[in-house]
């Protein structure tokens, strides 16, 4: 994760120049000096897979959207503060001023650092946790959305597996079952947690979130926190479509 390399030095100026500050130690405050730059380019580098699992893994419209919202402003936020910390060193003005920006962006920072990490453990944002005989994570983009399209995305399933299909600005998760397949909405009516990253059993579907589960035929729920049902789509027999 290359989150650490950022936080570490940028955390780790902070205590350099306070420390030179309390001690008036040069070399403490030229070694912070140093740590910022490196913090702010290692902070960048750390942005750019954080911009893609924004935008290509993060559910929309999910508490995990929203949270990963903030997790990049107060990201950003830390990062300026630093900036402007180094700008004002380099000129060797208001070093007092300097060390309390450095003081502001560190606690930004940690509370950036804890969404960050719930993202990953309560949303699980990029964690692998599929399960037994799942298969492999299968995403399409389909720009068909009838239902002969969506048998055709379902066609390599095994049975208990799931497919995330793009049908225009729709997520639809197609799935095989022991009586056949389904189609329902991807978000979970509860925060909005991706149910094709779930778990499916005996024709119900477990949110990865909270655990909500739902039939996957109706979309009657079958368990909470959920209280809304989740869209189904009328999906072709597949074995059917191949005859054709």
């Amino acid at each position: 994760m290359l989150i650490v390399y950022p936080f570490a030095f940028l955390t780790g100026a902070f205590g350099f120049t306070a420390a030179a500050a309390a001690l008036k130690k040069q070399d403490l405050r030229d070694v912070g000096r140093h740590l910022v730059p490196a913090g702010i380019v290692a902070g960048v580098a750390a942005a750019v897979p954080g911009v893609i699992d924004y935008l290509t893994v993060v559910p929309p419209q999910s508490s995990g959207q929203e949270r990963a919202r903030k997790h990049a402003l107060l990201n950003v936020t830390g990062l300026s503060l630093f900036t402007t910390s180094w700008l004002l060193e380099r000129s060797r003005r208001r070093p007092g001023v300097s060390l309390l920006l450095q003081g502001l962006g560190s606690a930004v920072m940690s509370v950036a650092g804890y969404l960050g990490g719930t993202l990953v453990s309560r949303n699980q944002i990029s964690v692998d946790h599929r399960y037994a005989n799942a298969g492999r994570w299968q995403e399409e983009t389909r720009t068909n959305g009838g239902s002969r399209a969506l048998t055709s995305a379902a066609a390599p399933l095994g049975v208990d597996q799931m497919k995330l299909v793009h049908v225009e600005q729709s997520r639809v998760v197609v799935a095989r079952t022991e009586n056949g397949y389904a189609a329902f909405q991807d978000r979970c009516t509860h925060k909005g947690g991706p149910l094709s990253d779930g778990v499916l059993i005996c024709g119900t579907v477990q949110c990865p979130w909270h655990g909500s589960q739902f039939d996957v035929k109706t979309g009657e729920v079958r368990c909470g926190p959920a209280t809304e049902n989740i869209a189904t789509y009328e999906i072709e027999d597949a074995h059917r479509v191949q005859r054709e």
